[in-house]
């Protein structure tokens, strides 16, 4: 019964993203052999991912949304209208079919602050790896963990977060989330469009 309702999930999460992809594409005029240069990803992969017929990993969809002009955050708020409340029910969930990784974007969308909350739950053992993105630079996060241990790598330099730590960088730069311990990690991400200086 639980795998039938995760391949249902997965089934709507694939379909959304490849729907927004081919979109995001097609608004901003480009061509497939144009998203690929841009983003790194291989033309027959982003056909693939259009299509449905599977699903960008973490690094992947992170390298695809900056190439189409946005974050992780705004990809996943496609059309929706202002809402100050936002029910968890209609919070969108992607789960990175590599290592389990599961984004829920809490963030009431369109109200056009300047401030966006994900939660991240990672499972045992598993890291995700963003490279990376010139087009990313001056978006900043902070990273909350709200349950268990976390190794995050920024441009080198490795932090090890526990329970109620937080660090803040630029996701512009090359960055992974690595879960170091036999437990899942729940953390809270806060992303900061627009910052100065």
């Amino acid at each position: 019964m639980h795998s039938t309702i995760m391949e249902k999930i997965d089934t709507i999460i694939d379909s959304f993203t490849a729907e927004r992809v081919k979109a995001l594409r097609q608004a901003t005029g480009l061509t497939l052999d144009m998203l690929a240069e841009r983003s790194g990803v291989s033309r027959a992969m982003i056909s693939r991912i259009e299509r449905g017929e599977t699903s960008p990993t973490a690094a992947l969809l992170a390298r695809l949304a900056a190439a189409l002009g946005h974050s992780l955050s705004s990809f996943f708020a496609a059309g929706e209208a202002a809402e100050p409340f936002w029910p968890r029910k209609r919070q969108h969930v992607w789960i990175d079919p590599q290592t389990g990784y599961l984004r829920r974007a809490v963030s009431p969308p369109a109200t056009g602050s300047g401030v966006d909350l994900v939660e991240v739950f990672l499972p045992a053992g598993k890291q995700v790896q963003f490279p990376p993105q010139a087009s990313s630079r001056g978006l900043c996060q902070h990273v909350w963990v709200l349950q268990g241990e976390l190794m995050l790598d920024v441009a080198g330099v490795s932090h090890r977060l526990g329970t109620g730590d937080c660090l803040y960088h630029d996701i512009g730069i090359g960055h992974a989330f690595r879960n170091p311990t036999d437990k899942p990690v729940r953390y809270a991400v806060v992303l900061e469009h627009g910052r100065k200086g």
